[in-house]
């Protein structure tokens, strides 16, 4: 079974061109999303550095990052990339969490938090 195929990408731009960085990046979220193997394609800014942006990207399986990195929007996001920002690109694997809580944070639910759920 395939395994979906997360990408978080932390773009911070190069003095003078954040207008420039958040017109390239915003450029990509419609064609991405509409690839085959997008599941989600979202970008967020920083909330006090507006120079400073996140792509949030999940893709179906390995083969449709591939299939991304290969299309003409991605191609032109690279040629202008470098100029524009600095970035760090993290492909990340889910991790396994024991969704039961454990005894330290079932005792930092008091009896008043209680009434109030």
């Amino acid at each position: 079974m395939a395994t979906s195929v997360k990408v978080m990408a932390i773009l911070v731009a190069r003095p003078g061109k954040a207008k420039e960085l958040e017109a390239v990046l915003g450029g990509m979220v419609v064609p991405s999303r509409a690839e085959p193997g997008n599941l989600q394609y979202n970008l967020w800014r920083d909330h006090v550095d507006i120079g400073s942006f996140v792509l949030e990207e999940l893709y179906t399986d390995d083969g449709a990052v591939a299939a991304h990195h290969a299309t003409p929007h991605f191609a032109k996001y690279l040629s202008k990339i470098n100029d524009l920002a600095e970035r760090t690109v993290m492909r990340l694997d889910p991790l396994v969490v024991d969704s039961r809580p454990n005894e330290s944070t079932r005792s930092l639910v008091t009896s008043s938090d209680k009434e109030e759920m």
